[in-house]
């Protein structure tokens, strides 16, 4: 049988009804929530098993190592928080690599009271600021090399917002999708900056794996990166119902408001679908784009000089605009 129609023959088999479909984990970086929306529609609506796929997603939370569990090969792939994750494998020397970033924007904010003279990132310079521990190694460094802020601005965040409610006064970070939402329910609505609008470039919910599946496998990373596209385009910009009926299954806390509140923030602020993704598709990488922020975060003293950009990421399985053909199409203005 000549190779070509045996690889067709090969397809179709894969495709029909009842055929073995590849088992792969994929590690959430959290409890399921709007922000895992894509990952969850794929699966609900069938699109991971049109590609081969049988996907079980693994939620995370605060007592969760995922890059242990990837390391450790117990799961096949996770999401990754952010760019931070990739070059700290690298400096590390774990083999692991990025293929994917589902968001273009990282959700990182930072909340201040209305009315306070804290509208923008400069305004917050010298002011003290609630973050937690572990954003020091992140975000905070980007805050110091672009705006000059200090360590000594720096108060803890116990991810309560009782401090920040009872001070007007009162500066805390956060994630886009959630706590503003918490602020608003409790009568405050926050001013909020997303660093990501201000020069942030890291990458956020990626998508990560070992170097080894990408070599040995690269038909696997190629179906779930794709169908994992597929599945947010469709959480974004068709019916939402099946994935948020999973995640509500999964995560019992999470409410249809909060459910609609992220995907809505999301899809106004571009954290998904905006930059580089509206010309090559969600998950698109750059390398100017890597690079630049590599720079940075050496620059900031987080990596050495020496580090090798080359392991931290791979541009094999992006950019090449899959599923863009399911998103609405603008409508034109309507006429007086």
């Amino acid at each position: 049988m000549p190779k070509r129609l045996l690889c067709l023959v090969l397809l179709l088999l894969a495709a029909l009804p009842g055929a073995a479909a590849d088992h792969v984990t994929l590690a959430t970086n959290w409890k399921a929530e709007a922000e895992h929306g894509g990952f969850y529609q794929a699966l609900a609506t069938g699109i991971y098993r049109r590609y081969g796929l049988d996907v079980t997603l693994r939620m995370g939370g605060p007592q969760v190592n995922n890059p242990q569990l990837l390391a450790a090969g117990v799961v096949d792939f996770n999401v990754g928080a952010s760019s931070f994750a990739a070059l700290n494998y690298v400096k590390a020397k774990v083999p692991m690599v990025t293929v994917a970033a589902i968001f273009q924007k990282d959700p990182q904010v930072l909340l201040a009271h209305p009315g306070q003279g804290n509208d923008t990132l400069e305004a917050l310079k010298g002011k003290p600021i609630l973050i937690a521990p572990p954003a020091r190694l992140t975000f905070w460094s980007f805050l110091k090399i672009r705006f000059g802020y200090t360590d000594d601005q720096i108060r803890v965040y116990s991810f309560n917002m009782a401090p920040f409610l009872a001070d007007k006064k009162a500066i805390q970070e956060g994630y886009l999708t959630s706590e503003p939402f918490t602020l608003q329910k409790a009568g405050v609505k926050p001013v909020v900056l997303l660093l990501a609008d201000h020069g942030f470039d890291s990458y956020s919910t990626t998508i990560e794996c070992a170097w080894k599946l990408v070599r040995e496998h690269p038909d696997l990373v190629h179906r779930f990166v794709d169908a994992s596209i597929e599945g947010w385009y469709s959480y974004l910009y068709g019916d939402p119902g099946p994935a948020n009926a999973l995640i509500k299954k999964d995560n019992p806390e999470m409410t249809d408001d909060l459910l609609a509140y992220g995907r809505d923030a999301m899809k106004q602020r571009g954290v998904v679908d905006s930059g580089d993704s509206l010309k090559l598709g969600i998950g698109a990488m750059t390398d100017a784009r890597w690079k630049a922020f590599a720079a940075d975060m050496i620059r900031a003293g987080l990596y050495p000089a020496n580090l090798d950009l080359s392991q931290a990421y791979t541009l094999q399985f992006v950019n090449r605009k899959v599923g863009m053909q399911s998103k609405a199409p603008a409508r034109a203005p309507s006429q007086p």
